[in-house]
């Protein structure tokens, strides 16, 4: 059984970091690597996130924001901030939580009122003053940092080291490290940002496979605000054929996901490009037509995700067959087979009990992945994957 990182030998451990490659064939457990520019790894970000100075911000009214130029939401609602403590404190469980983009802190001062402990990753450094002074009137267990939590513990190998960091959080905050098939050792908890959504959660799902950033110390609960269509594509299977997607087998088969509360857009203010804060109920878009509420989901990583032949070093392989599977969606299992493996395909479909006319779209996550293990421990093939590079790049 694969266990995170920090539990891998030094030459495994180097492989589950390594970035996105490009490979003609995959081999069992091993795969040909070229070097491939930072930049290029999965189209992730190289920002340099900087921690802040405890003192010398100036106090701007209403919020204001000089350097903010794409719109965020922040939770203005003492009932809404009311009813996420119910869901993220449970008797027994765990009380240290990361708020990503607080902003005026409405949930923060709920969590600490409640008896968590909370790191508060704020991005707009107009906020961080308020949330200082915060952690101060409610005994000291709030720990305010400026960063951006998407960009922490960037994949591209830049000159300059981030100064704020996963190995940061838990080191100098004292979050405990727990094994994969222990218990949680954090909870996270934020709206994302309306820019960039989709690669963000990309982002997060490399994360969870390869056992990096946050993961590397365990099972990370994340606890997310998105909006109503990317919420219906992840929790999707094949009764919803048209919002299935290769991004909700790989989220269903590493998270135990729930729905846990829908919230109207009203509930929240809006951190615009001018700088202040507009109520949605105001701002009469399109996309806010469109789109009318958030849904709040839990997504728990499974003890059972890594097995013998899943690992966070073979994982992108299981992306790509994913990504390749649902680039023709309704094409026949069959079919796509033979252009992924090797291997006999009529045998794998009798060991996996699938019939020569299922089509990508009836298949569910968990069969997704017998589909994967059952090649990766086929016998009598020293090569089991057939690589397009075309797919790297391709994100459904």
């Amino acid at each position: 059984m694969w266990v995170p990182v920090a539990g891998l030998s030094p030459l495994l451990a180097l492989s589950a970091f390594s970035g996105a490659g490009r490979f003609c064939i995959l081999r069992s457990a091993a795969a040909r690597w070229k070097v491939v520019p930072a930049r290029n790894r999965r189209g992730l970000s190289d920002f340099q996130p900087q921690q802040l100075p405890s003192e010398g911000f100036r106090e701007l009214p209403a919020w204001a924001s000089k350097c903010r130029f794409e719109s965020r939401r922040y939770i203005i609602s003492p009932r809404l901030a009311e009813t996420l403590v119910q869901f993220l404190l449970k008797p027994n469980g765990c009380k240290m939580v990361l708020e990503f983009n607080p902003g005026p802190g409405i949930l923060t001062q709920a969590l600490l009122q409640r008896g968590a402990t909370v790191i508060a990753v704020e991005s707009d450094k107009t906020f961080i003053p308020h949330l200082e002074s915060l952690g101060k009137k409610l005994g000291g267990k709030l720990h305010v940092l400026h960063c951006d939590f998407f960009k922490l513990d960037p994949r591209s190998y830049g000159v300059i080291k981030p100064t704020v960091n996963s190995k940061l959080l838990f080191q100098n905050f004292g979050i405990e490290t727990l094994p994969w098939s222990k218990g949680i050792p954090l909870k996270v908890v934020g709206i994302f940002p309306t820019k960039n959504e989709k690669k963000m959660i990309w982002k997060l799902l490399h994360d969870v496979y390869s056992c990096t950033s946050l993961y590397r110390y365990g099972r990370v609960e994340l606890n997310l605000f998105i909006n109503e269509m990317d919420c219906q594509k992840i929790m999707a299977d094949p009764q919803n054929p048209h919002l299935y997607h290769a991004l909700s087998v790989l989220w269903q088969v590493a998270c135990d996901i729930k729905l846990l509360h829908v919230e109207p857009c009203s509930s929240f203010d809006i951190h615009t490009q001018i700088g202040q804060l507009e109520n949605p109920e105001w701002r009469e878009s399109s996309e806010q037509q469109i789109q009318q509420n958030l849904c709040f989901i839990q997504l728990t990583p499974r003890r059972n995700l890594f097995t013998k032949n899943l690992t966070p070093v073979n994982y992108d392989v299981f992306f790509h067959m994913l990504k390749q599977c649902f680039l023709k969606r309704n094409a026949k299992l069959i079919d796509h087979l033979n252009s992924l493996s090797p291997v006999d395909a009529m045998d794998i479909l009798k060991k996996i009990k699938q019939k020569k006319t299922t089509k990508i779209t009836k298949m569910y996550p968990a069969d997704f992945k017998n589909l994967f293990e059952t090649i990766e421990c086929s016998q009598n093939y020293t090569c089991k994957w057939l690589y397009d590079d075309f797919m790297e790049e391709v994100v459904i």
